[in-house]
């Protein structure tokens, strides 16, 4: 309180705490609207105060307070859950001596508070209400909560959570459905709606010397600055903060940035293998040195022969990505994410745990209130609360479904027809590339057509990811959802559908289709009898799968960062910059200053959780994905199989082996085939080489698949088959051994439960013994 008093976040009284804001601009016309409103919320037990800004005269704030029992009835309607004994850990275990065992973590412990990364404790304030038990708030049993301070009882998070309830759930009109302050917002009615910060993140004196002004303050000086990038995050602080979500969110984060640690390292370990081996690398060694081995051309009409050691770079950069450890690398991750996300699961439960949301998904949620002024007609009696509610019927709720369900599979033959539009952009080009003037471009004319295909692509993403969020926001309001975690759920399931066809369709194209149906030379299929269709790189169809890759998350790590960081200090600046002109010396009140801030996003954080996939179900299938994806890039797009083959089957160590023998010797001649330059009638004799398996002119039966890619073929899927069933195998061992929750952990949760029952009996029996004490009643220490 010392904070609110100090930030001036009081009413004009000096006494009553201003919990939300509200801001309109006088010159808005809806006055009725604002008023019924206005006079719901104070029937419902909030009172209000008006105050006119500072810096523009035609804005006016509305400060809220809720009351003590209005806190109290929402709080039981709620079930929010506060603490009512303090825990007592005599049960606890892990407190008992364990020999050796128990001196390598006492050890461990000492390591870790010395350790850098590790947060100073006494920095932060002693936050009493993760040690207590807690139980859902009761008016009735109000004696049985600890209620030291009745203005700090609830936090601020708390406070803030049941005053947006109220506002979502007031009339602002006669109609049933012109209810909540989002429609008010949306209309014009209100410009905004926002809890104020404690006060202010930064001071003239520093915190060392004078400590913190506010929970913002040091959570700015010890977790949000740059300089505190190694530190680890204080969560009950932004749990207290921001409330369990966010704090849930950044242990989220924190976790998975940590897990990122050991495959980056993994992964670079791979990438300067390929460095330091590149040289050595038989295939690139033998594309470098074909002078005399001639490409035929890869277009109809301005491309001429290329000899093949002009991919000499381009090989060597494939070597890169397709070596010796690419298989090692993608079993490694496969088993990453499976310890990743069974490893998070105990993290979770541990959180859970220590803030007391066991039960937090379990409770009965409230219904949304479009749900309710949509069905109020249609009620039935609920299962779990016995009571009469609003109920959608099942024919309804099928109608809508099909037709969201019909929006998504529009949207998303909206993106493959956006991907096929980039082919054909691909294939038109190409030849217009292959005779440019510039000398570099007609030298790379394969690099320019991919690398302009890319950035086309990119542009396409980014523009149809702002179209999928509102049709995504439409179609899932269509639906009406019950609850508000109905909402999120349907609403992020459609998202990160968008987001995964729209970023990886042309990835998924490059992967599997490009070049694979081309035909030959002298018989080339062509897209609508026009177009050729695009072949590979000479040195393998890897290269282009990277660049498409790596533009595509480069440029849109550029992007996001920027609209994350960027774009709101610029928007910050300019605002602070015209409130500046427009006063000198009046002093800007908190909540004003917070007004001028970036509004958060209307989905919250359903971004950041689309960046990361942070649901079990969806995270859980991407693992599954990945490993088939991994197998099929593997055994398709790279050369890794044929070389394969080549070594144990068509090498020269195919019938014998010596120590120190190369096996990949003549790989690259034995995976090219022969064209004879006369059957194009350009012209030009002699033999030209492509990439493919078919007999030469030569042979009995010219240009037909020879028996080595039928080997080929058949090594691919066995390889696939194996690579699957071997990696799944240890991902279902893995999770398996790994429990979801720690044995002492669901020790103490079980022990908790009972000792809460216990507890709750003999506070209540205590409650009613006083009672007869008061009253002259004898006292029985059983129940009546």
């Amino acid at each position: 309180m010392n904070y609110i008093a100090s930030s001036g976040l009081l009413f004009k009284d000096g006494k009553k705490r201003i919990d939300y804001i509200l801001v309109y601009r006088k010159s808005n016309i809806q006055y009725d609207k604002r008023n019924t409103f206005e006079k719901n919320l104070r029937a419902e037990g909030l009172m209000l105060e008006k105050e006119p800004a500072v810096a523009n005269a035609d804005i006016m704030f509305i400060k809220i307070h809720i009351p003590w029992d209005t806190l109290c009835k929402y709080a039981e309607r709620l079930n929010i859950r506060m603490p009512f004994r303090k825990k007592s850990y005599y049960t606890d275990g892990r407190n008992k001596p364990m020999g050796s065992v128990h001196n390598y973590f006492r050890r461990l412990k000492k390591w870790m508070s010395q350790n850098p990364m590790v947060l100073d404790k006494s920095a932060f304030p002693e936050l009493e209400e993760s040690d207590c038990y807690t139980g859902p708030f009761s008016r009735a049993r109000i004696h049985h909560f600890i209620i030291n301070n009745k203005d700090t009882f609830f936090s601020n998070a708390t406070r803030s959570r049941i005053v947006y309830h109220m506002l979502q759930h007031t009339k602002y009109e006669n109609g049933i459905s012109k209810v909540g302050i989002c429609k008010l917002i949306n209309n014009g009615s209100y410009i905004a709606a926002f809890p104020p910060h404690e006060g202010a993140y930064k001071s003239s004196q520093p915190i060392k010397t004078h400590g913190p002004q506010n929970n913002r303050h040091l959570l700015y000086e010890r977790w949000a600055r740059w300089g505190m990038w190694y530190k680890h995050q204080p969560l009950d602080l932004i749990r207290l903060y921001f409330g369990e979500k966010i704090g849930l969110y950044f242990a989220w984060l924190g976790w998975y940035t940590g897990m990122l640690i050991p495959a980056a390292l993994v992964g670079l370990c791979v990438f300067f293998y390929g460095i330091f081996t590149m040289n050595a690398s038989q295939v690139s060694q033998e594309i470098c040195k074909a002078t005399e081995v001639f490409m035929c051309p890869l277009c109809d009409k301005n491309c001429s022969l290329q000899r093949l050691n002009d991919s000499c770079i381009y090989a060597k950069v494939t070597y890169l990505f397709d070596n010796g450890g690419t298989v090692f690398f993608a079993i490694f991750m496969a088993i990453w994410a499976t310890v990743f996300l069974e490893f998070w699961k105990r993290r979770r439960s541990t959180l859970t745990y220590t803030w007391d949301l066991i039960e937090w998904e379990e409770e009965e949620e409230t219904l949304r209130p479009q749900f309710e002024a949509k069905y109020y007609k249609m009620e039935r009696v609920n299962p779990i609360s016995g009571k009469p509610e609003p109920h959608q019927p099942s024919s309804d709720k099928v109608s809508r479904l099909l037709v969201s369900i019909s929006g998504i599979f529009f949207m998303i033959s909206l993106v493959i027809t956006a991907v096929f539009a980039v082919v054909v952009y691909r294939l038109v080009v190409m030849e217009q590339f292959a005779s440019f003037k510039w000398n570099f471009i007609k030298q790379h004319w394969q690099f320019a057509t991919s690398a302009a295909a890319v950035c086309i692509n990119f542009v396409i993403i980014m523009a149809l990811n702002l179209a999928y969020e509102k049709i995504a926001y439409l179609l899932t309001n269509l639906e009406y959802p019950r609850t508000e975690s109905e909402w999120e759920n349907s609403f992020a399931l459609k998202m990160f559908l968008f987001q995964f066809v729209n970023l990886n369709s042309s990835i998924f194209y490059i992967a599997f289709f490009l070049g694979r149906f081309v035909g030959h030379p002298g018989n080339y299929n062509k897209l609508f009898n026009r177009w050729r269709l695009e072949e590979c790189h000479p040195s393998g169809c890897l290269i282009d799968l990277c660049l498409q890759m790596g533009v595509i998350m480069f440029l849109k790590q550029i992007w996001n960062n920027f609209m994350e960081l960027g774009y709101p200090l610029i928007q910050n600046w300019w605002s602070r910059h015209k409130i500046k002109r427009g006063i000198h010396d009046a002093s800007i009140p908190q909540w004003e200053n917070d007004w001028n801030l970036q509004p958060m996003n209307i989905h919250g954080l359903m971004d950041e959780y689309l960046e990361m996939g942070i649901w079990y179900g969806i995270l859980e299938g991407i693992g599954i994905l990945a490993v088939i994806t991994n197998a099929f890039v593997i055994a398709i797009t790279s050369d890794y199989i044929p070389r394969f083959v080549y070594e144990y089957k068509y090498g020269p160590c195919a019938s014998h082996f010596e120590y120190g023998e190369n096996c990949l010797k003549g790989y690259v001649n034995n995976s090219l085939s022969f064209f004879d330059l006369s059957e194009l009638g350009i012209g030009k004799s002699g033999y030209c080489r492509y990439r493919d398996y078919r007999g030469p002119p030569w042979s009995s039966r010219p240009y037909e698949f020879t028996l080595q890619y039928w080997h080929i073929l058949a090594a691919r899927l066995a390889f696939i088959i194996v690579f699957e069933h071997l990696v799944f195998g240890i991902k279902s061992f893995i999770a398996y051994l790994i429990p979801d929750v720690p044995k002492n952990l669901y020790d103490r949760i079980r022990r908790e439960k009972y000792l809460v029952q216990e507890m709750m009996y003999e506070a209540e029996l205590e409650h009613l013994q006083q009672q007869r004490r008061k009253s002259g009643h004898p006292v029985h220490h059983e129940w009546p």
